[in-house]
């Protein structure tokens, strides 16, 4: 074992999300709200949601198993397994638990790490986690694993367009093609009821969505500043937007984005760095002396700012935005599925280049940070990852539920949750082979899990 693990990242990605949707325009149509509202007033195009017969933990097995199984990763090379969510199974056992009979089967019980839970910042966490034990002396030479799991639900109203699912399971280890930039990272952690789910007895949480709003673009403000001083500290000059070539956004939902990198933009012209130009300066120099309160209320300085950031947003935020806007918003798996879409969309023309990532969980916490893409060995290249999650067939073989039928999930979903002395009905017809569903929760809340075999070939109409 070399004593410094050098380029220690994310070595593979494996992304899993329910088959079954719900247009936004269709869910526009039948909520009765004005045409646009979900999809340019959020920015959101479909919503991925679970049936009765799938959960967090389903989700997290089938992104487990398939990263080992697609990547040929054998379970007992795994030394660190982190869990990053918010979806609260239970008050006591993580659901790293849960993903343990995968790693048994072989033998493999000395694993280390549990769930970080903070809102959507969780996977975050779990991910510095692995990579700073990978880093470590207490390290042993084998992989980290880290999963981001959620499904993002809300009671009807105007939050219900917002929801999501999905889970991404992460092979961390050394000389990864995706590396962190270690030194560069800045965080912002407060205290603050933006959104937050202190009913147990319900999985829908409370949030003020205004102030949750600034919170984001507070926390953004205040992580850039710290990253662009340490950048300053370690290249010895300015940070702006040119500095990176792209950048990804947890993505609430995607016109939070949108404001997101206008911000930062708007900052730069703060800093007089770069990256603005003399017409933008133009544009924005009529908020340059706003309070940054007054700025995070300013409408006007809302359009000018996203109008300077355009082009800039199409060629450096945009190929991140696909997942996001296809499956909702999930949560602790949010950025990354973000992260999943520019490897997907770009993965043939990344090597070389710096993708700069900001994580925002409500209550509050946040971090920017960066990786460095490198050339990667297979399986550990990026067009390998981008093959293995096959994020275009996954998208495309999906079932479009039409909003009665998702109401009435929904209302299953409502009244399993925190139940017991269950069976679901099993189908799995609509499932690919290889994904895990849950079964039953018998009377004393044990939860019980089967796999669909990975040889069926009745999927067929699912487009595999």
């Amino acid at each position: 074992m070399a004593s410094h693990p050098k380029n220690v990242g994310i070595l593979a990605i494996e992304i899993y999300f329910p088959p079954t949707c719900i247009q936004q325009e269709t869910l526009e149509a039948h909520d009765g709200v004005s045409k646009g509202k979900y999809t340019i007033g959020l920015g959101q195009d479909c919503m991925a949601f679970c049936t009765e017969v799938e959960d967090v933990i389903s989700m997290s097995l089938t992104a487990v198993s398939s990263l080992l199984e697609k990547y040929g990763i054998d379970a007992k090379q795994i030394g660190r397994l982190e869990v990053g969510s918010e979806t609260v199974i239970d008050k006591s056992k993580s659901i790293k638990t849960f993903l343990m009979p995968i790693f048994e089967e072989c033998g493999n019980t000395d694993i280390e790490g549990v769930d970080s839970t903070n809102a959507c910042y969780g996977g975050t966490a779990a991910l510095f986690n692995c990579v700073n034990w990978v880093e470590s002396s207490s390290w042993d030479g084998r992989y980290g694993l880290v999963v981001c799991t959620d499904s993002a639900v809300y009671a009807e109203g105007p939050a219900r367009p917002t929801g999501g699912a999905a889970a991404i399971a992460m092979l961390i280890g050394p000389d990864a093609p995706i590396a962190f930039e270690s030194k560069l990272r800045g965080s912002h952690m407060s205290h603050a009821y933006d959104f937050y789910k202190p009913n147990l007895a319900s999985e829908y949480p409370v949030v003020d969505g205004k102030l949750s709003q600034t919170c984001y673009l507070m926390a953004l403000d205040s992580c850039y500043k710290s990253f662009c001083k340490k950048y300053e500290k370690l290249e010895g000059k300015q940070f702006s937007a040119d500095d990176a070539d792209y950048f990804v956004f947890h993505s609430p939902y995607n016109k939070l984005v949108q404001k997101s990198f206008a911000r930062l933009v708007f900052s730069d012209y703060l800093r007089n760095a770069s990256s603005v130009d003399e017409a933008a300066k133009e544009k924005l120099a009529p908020f340059s002396s706003l309070t940054d309160d007054a700025s995070y209320a300013s409408r006007d300085l809302e359009k000018a700012s996203q109008q300077v950031a355009k082009p800039l947003y199409d060629a450096k935020v945009q190929p991140a935005t696909l997942v996001p806007k296809q499956v909702g918003n999930m949560y602790t798996a949010s950025l990354y599925a973000a992260f999943v879409s520019l490897i997907h969309n770009k993965h043939s023309s990344l090597v070389g280049q710096r993708v700069v990532m900001f994580s925002y969980g409500s209550g509050l916490t946040a971090t920017m940070f960066s990786f460095k893409i490198r050339e990667g060995k297979h399986p550990f290249s990026l067009s390998n990852i981008a093959t293995v999650m096959n994020v275009g067939g996954k998208l495309k073989s999906r079932h479009e539920f039409p909003p009665e039928k998702f109401v009435e999930t929904m209302k299953v979903m409502e009244h399993r949750y925190g139940a017991k002395d269950f069976v679901t009905t099993k189908d799995c017809s609509l499932l690919s082979p290889g994904t895990y569903y849950l079964t039953e929760v018998d009377s004393m809340y044990r939860r019980f899990y089967t796999r669909k075999a990975v040889s069926d070939n009745v999927s067929v109409a699912n487009g595999h």
